[in-house]
């Protein structure tokens, strides 16, 4: 059994990944119902959370249903994030994670996320720092380094464990190879084998299929798998995985109504979180995936994609239930 502090998390956990304009309530909350074990919040700046931004502040919004939650946090300065710990406690998270890995320019080029790859000994510091400043169990982030030649995971998920870190997410790509090339899980497999490691260790990148979650488990050792783009328009992927790894089976795909249903709720529960406006603009990545598969479909994502108001969306879903019943996927 993994725990992250005192909080189980279970055998071999499924974590919903970070990920910006996605992993907010309504997207958590159709992926804890589908089996995820752990979830977390889009990443948010403690910059932003100190100067009270609206968009920043937004995202603390966490609800009973999601628990285990953690809320992540990104920054560079040790005063900003130490008084961002503050503002999220209020909050009452279940865990406060520190993104040391997002590498976009924009995070980057302030040294932050993936940024602070070339700074180890800060990335050391920072996090011994929050783990001091709160009472709740504080998790990392990372990516395996800044470059290829400059990997040196192993040492480094040492060093934020004996600091007081609780658990770690390796993604298996350096912050250079952004999203591009295949992520390489045996760096993750050799900080899990370092015999001084004794916190869990989560691996993250290309968890695409059930068989990928299992070889993640039964061959490289992980404690756990985060997943992100998988479940993107797809909150379904962990029940799936779930079911690959108890029976040795694929689970039926949901049906067209059952996809229908959950996108109808994902964009209720996105209007009723941030509005019209935003509720139907952010919700409009995930239907690609939603009915991914499914012949001559472009005439109706582009109705899903490109209306404005809330009514013809629905309009649109209306039409799709309507016009594909019958399809079956596999």
């Amino acid at each position: 059994m993994a725990k992250i502090g005192d909080i189980d998390v279970g055998d071999f956990p499924l974590l919903l990944a970070p990920m910006e304009d996605v992993s907010d309530p309504p997207f958590r909350a159709l992926c804890k119902e589908q089996g995820a074990d752990v979830v977390y919040t889009e990443f948010i700046s403690s910059e932003g959370l100190i100067r009270d931004a609206a968009k920043s502040v937004m995202k603390l919004d966490i609800y009973e249903k999601e628990r285990p939650v953690g809320i992540q946090i990104f920054g560079a300065v040790e005063e900003s994030m130490l008084r961002s710990v503050e503002i999220v406690e209020a909050s009452g998270p279940d865990i406060i994670d520190i993104n040391f890995g997002c590498p976009v320019k924009k995070v980057v080029s302030k040294g932050a996320g993936a940024g602070i790859l070339k700074d180890i000994d800060l990335m050391v510091k920072l996090t011994k720092s929050m783990v001091e400043h709160t009472k709740l169990p504080v998790t990392v982030k990372t990516r395996l380094g800044w470059d290829h030649d400059s990997i040196k995971i192993v040492e480094v998920a040492e060093r934020l464990q004996d600091v007081g870190c609780a658990a770690i997410s390796i993604h298996g790509r350096t912050r250079a190879q952004m999203y591009k090339g295949d992520a390489d899980w045996k760096p993750i497999a050799a900080v899990k084998n370092n015999q001084r490691m004794h916190i869990p260790v989560f691996g993250n990148g290309d968890v695409n299929s059930p068989e990928r979650a299992v070889e993640m488990r039964d061959e490289y050792g992980l404690d756990g798998a985060m997943i992100g783009r998988a479940s993107i328009g797809y909150p379904w992927f962990f029940n799936e995985v779930k079911h690959f790894m108890k029976t040795g089976e694929h689970k039926k795909p949901p049906t067209l109504v059952e996809r229908v249903e959950a996108a109808r709720r994902h964009l209720e529960m996105s209007i009723a979180w941030k509005g019209e406006i935003l509720g139907v603009f952010e919700t409009r990545r995930h239907y690609t995936n939603y009915f991914r598969g499914i012949p001559h479909f472009k005439e109706y994502r582009m109705k899903l994609v490109t209306s404005d108001k809330s009514e013809d969306v629905f309009a649109a879903l209306n039409l799709i239930e309507e016009k594909f019943a019958g399809y079956e996927f596999v």
